[in-house]
């Protein structure tokens, strides 16, 4: 599908792919990994030719069509459901075609409405809209009244629906809730053309990606698998490169050794000659360079607090007088409790962390917490808010006033931003570099609980990795909403459910909070919507015969007649294709797997195509009925 061809390239005083090749095959799912700021989005904006890469260095086939999710769409007075349609647009242009064609040319024009399956269209989208948390209302609001995050989902929303045969992502899941990126994960691994996507959520790179492209020192390399297997792969890579690292020194010391002790000596001269010469066609053995990540430090509070930490009882909270955004909380929190807190957007956990965090007083009911409790609060808007033209040197003199600056200066470096980082602005440090400032900050007094807002919104894995580490570590009690499975899985020992005003314990664990949101996003997607109930330019009524504009009086009996041989003659297509399948099925030898599971996938592929095909022939059948 996609191939890069000896891809260099120079921009803003640095090299970013220096001979880079790589080959994507077709309906493979690709995860581009790569440490932050290596250059993982300069490539998505070289392939989308956003970039000059000065040749023909990437090439795609001349019919692909590439779909990418680039910004929040705009916030027009169209409807969201509408914006999703129109992002299909073959079947946008045909529908408005209808509007003025001329007689002629109409059976045309349905007669390919029907080949694109075009009737299920609204129903394809509301499913994207539902999984991507819109409900059936929130789907006729217009674009102007949702925020830029949510107008993003609704960027993703379209370029899923318009399935383009290369579909690019940029960290699909940082304007997600957990229950979106559960939902997204599902979806991809069942998209059916190429994807290359920029992730650093380890659990969707696993369970989605058939490959993983590694951007590293300025060069690109394919493994197939998804990324534990790279893991593995690139692990065993080191080793054996260490391993012929070490025998090519010890040759070398071999070699070094002779020349050195016989090169004077006039019997031994041609031999020590040889050895010089093997010596100087030695080419060093390439090892890998792993990047040091610095650690998070998340002191742990010096003296437990008696216990509980925190207790609710019958407790509402919310922000106008008698209008409770949660009520009815009855919970508990001990000191070294791990709670996961699970919800789709706007059911109240940013609400539940303010309260906790006591930036929120309960209206009704009670909450009780130690008078000495310290509470170290991480929410997601925290990086947005940050003064752009402040420096991390800035920030820690507020936070250790007392301190001496090499003090301040020392800290700094702990967290990561060394010397040359800690007087740049904000603006320009990177995204994971704000995260990482914030996170130790309000870590840094050694609280008794800590509330973490999507921490890993920003860190790459390995940052991510080292957070987990920390948060380990700490003996603290942690309150985590993340859209990060991974994280939520090895952090969490408790789940708790926000939802229909409340918040509750979850009997289950991921895989059953996972299975629950999947679920869900079935049931509330609507049903199909025919052509004939979406389009102004529908049939008339048979007392309508006499005006004169029966040319939008939608197919003529010739044009149906024409679509039921079309969908007949695809049904007898399709089952020939699944008889000869069947036959090469009985015939294919049980030792033989992979053969026997890439046909039983074959089968199931066209069992579903005659389905729709049946579907299809039937509403041509009934669509005929009606004009006859």
């Amino acid at each position: 599908m996609l191939q890069i061809t000896d891809l260099t390239f120079n921009a803003w005083g640095r090299k970013f792919l220096e001979d880079a090749s790589v080959s994507l095959p077709p309906g493979s799912k690709v995860g581009l990994v790569g440490r932050n700021g290596i250059g993982k989005s300069t490539l998505f904006k070289l392939i989308l030719g956003e970039l000059a890469a000065g040749g023909d260095e990437i090439s795609l086939p001349k019919t692909a069509r590439i779909g990418s999710v680039d910004q929040e769409h705009p916030a027009t007075p169209v409807s969201v459901l509408e914006t999703i349609l129109e992002a299909d647009e073959e079947r946008h242009t045909l529908l408005g075609r209808l509007e003025t064609a001329e007689p002629e040319e109409m059976g045309e024009i349905w007669t390919r409405l029907i080949e694109i399956d075009a009737d299920a269209a609204p129903a394809r989208a509301a499913e994207i809209l539902v999984g991507l948390g819109f409900d059936q209302e929130n789907q006729q609001r217009p674009m102007s009244e949702f925020s830029g995050g949510w107008r993003m989902r609704v960027a993703l929303a379209a370029a899923l629906f318009a399935e383009p045969d290369m579909l690019l992502l940029d960290e699909p899941t940082n304007y997600l809730d957990l229950e979106g990126a559960l939902w997204l994960e599902a979806r991809l691994k069942k998209y059916p053309h190429t994807a290359l996507i920029i992730s650093h959520d380890r659990e969707m790179l696993n369970e989605v990606c058939t490959h993983i492209l590694h951007l590293a020192n300025r060069t690109l390399e394919l493994y197939t698998g998804n990324y534990d297997q790279f893991e593995r792969a690139r692990a065993e890579k080191a080793r054996l490169q260490m391993s012929a690292k070490a025998k090519q020194d010890a040759e070398r010391a071999h070699l070094q050794a002779f020349v050195d002790r016989f090169k004077a000596k006039a019997s031994k001269a041609a031999q020590a000659q040889s050895r010089m010469k093997r010596l100087a066609k030695m080419q060093p053995v390439a090892t890998t360079i792993e990047e040091r990540v610095a650690p998070f430090i998340l002191p742990s509070p010096p003296r437990p607090l008696a216990p509980p930490l925190i207790r609710l009882e019958r407790a509402n909270v919310g922000y106008e007088p008698g209008k409770p955004i949660l009520r009815n909380l009855n919970l508990r929190m001990d000191l070294d409790d791990r709670i996961g807190l699970l919800g789709v957007n706007g059911a109240g956990k940013s609400t539940f962390a303010k309260m906790i965090a006591g930036a929120l007083n309960v209206s009704e009911g009670e909450l009780h917490r130690d008078r000495k409790m310290r509470v170290g609060w991480f929410h997601q808007h925290q990086i947005e808010a940050m003064d752009p033209t402040d420096t991390p040197l800035e920030i820690i003199r507020r936070a250790m006033p007392d301190a001496p600056e090499s003090a301040r200066r020392s800290k700094l470096a702990q967290w990561g931003l060394g010397y040359e980082k800690q007087e740049t602005t904000v603006a320009s440090l990177s995204g994971g570099e704000r995260a990482r400032l914030l996170l130790n900050q309000v870590a840094m007094d050694a609280p008794h609980i800590l509330i973490l807002d999507e921490p890993t919104n920003h860190l790459d894995i390995d940052s991510r990795r080292a957070l987990l580490d920390a948060l380990n570590d700490y003996s603290g009690a942690v309150i985590l909403i993340t859209h990060d499975r991974s994280l939520m899985e090895m952090v969490a020992d408790r789940l708790w459910l926000a939802a229909d005003g409340t918040v509750k314990p979850w009997d289950g664990d991921m895989d059953d909070y996972a299975k629950f949101v999947l679920d869900r996003a079935k049931q509330a997607a609507v049903k199909p919507t025919q052509i004939k109930d979406e389009t102004v330019a529908a049939a008339p009524a048979s007392n309508n015969k006499g005006k004169k504009n029966d040319k939008k009086s939608g197919p003529s009996p010739s044009t149906l007649r024409h679509a039921v041989k079309k969908a007949e003659e695809r049904m007898a297509q399709l089952t020939a294709e699944i008889a000869r399948i069947d036959d090469d099925m009985a015939n294919a030898s049980v030792s033989n797997p992979k053969a026997l599971e890439g046909l039983t996938r074959a089968r199931a592929k066209t069992q579903s195509d005659l389905d729709a095909a049946e579907a299809a022939w039937v509403a041509a059948e009934e669509a005929l009925a009606e004009v006859s």
